[in-house]
């Protein structure tokens, strides 16, 4: 069926409108279907971001449009309130990520009518953390109020199942031989005593329960979480501040955050406010993993209790065989070693192959994690058992 064919039918007109908006240009821009009304302010929303030029003498054809939403606040706030009007909230995020990644937008978010205008999501965070020493005072305390919601927002989704999730990998770490009876764990003695199962009964007759006692404050973990700020990380600082936080509110973990670039900077004291963790990295800088790892290896003091996670995109800049030799003797010593490529939802990260290689020959596969999965790994790394690795293939 032609375009011509199904431009009479209700369903041909919807699909011409689909491609009209999709396809961007002046008019009906072949497809016989011109915009009016929402949609040609949609059209102009979405043309101001990512229009082409048309072809002037001298110029090539289809070079981007650099001065679609104009070099000045006004017309930026226009357009941010037009998105948020015609476009879900998921897309607004989208497109503004893309305003300040194609269109330099960058400055003018230290303004402070420019950040209440726009939908904070983690990736505005790592914006305004970047343009964090270029703030002036009159924007701080609303880009405060900006990562401040986000933090919260990002809380309430993963701070109850964290805690649910790592209470229970604590309380199974803590294996009894002589359970009591509310102590027993079913699975594991079944699976201990499928050799004793009587067919003619259906049952199995337990000769050794397999149970865990309750964790207690005497059997504290230790957990370390070392983070990369460097600017390719924005996101990963943000989710392990979040995480960093509600790990610290749980009794029975001890937890440290460190942050590096090419220094070390240790922001335990900050741990009771993710956004007071936040606005003391500075993204941006070189990468010196042997470093920070030198300084996490200094503040061990129960190796088999302590669980260290590295969140790098693993591009050193330091002393790469001190930095592999380090986590040998992390792991020889007992200490738990968890490799993230990255802590975020944004797909696959660029990463050096050749380090990441390196750590999974020493037993420390390293992988990108999402927010979502994260409890479980913390949970198999507590409980010493293999970490949930995502297939990749």
């Amino acid at each position: 069926m032609t375009v011509d064919d199904t431009a009479g039918t209700d369903a041909g007109r919807e699909r011409l409108r689909r491609w009209r908006l999709v396809l961007g240009g002046e008019a009906a821009d072949g497809t016989g279907h011109a915009l009016s009304g929402r949609d040609a302010a949609m059209d102009g929303a979405l043309t101001a971001l990512y229009g082409k030029k048309e072809k002037k003498e001298g110029t090539p054809t289809g070079r981007d449009r650099t001065a679609g939403l104009g070099a000045s606040a006004p017309s930026v706030a226009r357009w941010l309130g037009d998105i948020r009007t015609y476009f879900p909230s998921s897309v607004v995020q989208v497109m503004q990520r893309d305003a300040i990644e194609r269109l330099g937008l960058s400055a003018l978010l230290l303004e402070p009518e420019m950040l209440e205008a726009v939908e904070a999501d983690v990736h505005l965070v790592g914006t305004l953390l970047s343009l964090n020493k270029a703030m002036p005072e009159t924007t701080r305390e609303t880009a405060r109020a900006v990562v401040r919601k986000v933090v919260e927002d990002l809380e309430k989704r993963l701070a109850t199942r964290t805690r649910a999730t790592l209470t229970g990998a604590l309380d199974r770490s803590a294996r009894v031989s002589r359970p009591r009876h509310h102590d027993i764990d079913w699975n594991r003695t079944i699976a201990a005593n499928l050799k004793h199962y009587l067919p003619e009964h259906g049952t199995v007759v337990p000769e050794r329960l397999v149970g865990y006692g309750r964790a207690s404050q005497s059997m504290k973990k230790e957990v370390i979480l070392c983070i990369d700020q460097s600017g390719s990380m924005a996101s990963s600082v943000v989710y392990a501040s979040v995480f960093g936080a509600v790990l610290a509110s749980m009794r029975s973990i001890s937890t440290r955050l460190v942050v590096f670039d090419t220094a070390v900077a240790d922001l335990t004291d900050r741990l009771d406010d993710p956004v007071d963790v936040l606005f003391g990295t500075q993204l941006g800088g070189g990468t010196d993993i042997n470093r920070a790892l030198a300084y996490c290896q200094s503040q061990i003091t129960r190796p088999a209790e302590t669980v260290v996670v590295l969140v790098s995109d693993l591009y050193e800049g330091g002393i790469r065989d001190e930095m592999l030799k380090r986590v040998a003797a992390m792991k020889a010593s007992g200490v738990q070693f968890v490799a993230l490529l990255a802590l975020s939802d944004e797909g696959a990260p660029a990463y050096d192959r050749e380090h990441a290689a390196a750590l999974a020959a020493l037993g420390a596969p390293a992988f990108a994690c999402t927010p979502d999965l994260f409890p479980e790994v913390m949970a198999a790394a507590l409980e010493k058992r293999p970490l949930p690795v995502p297939d990749v293939g």
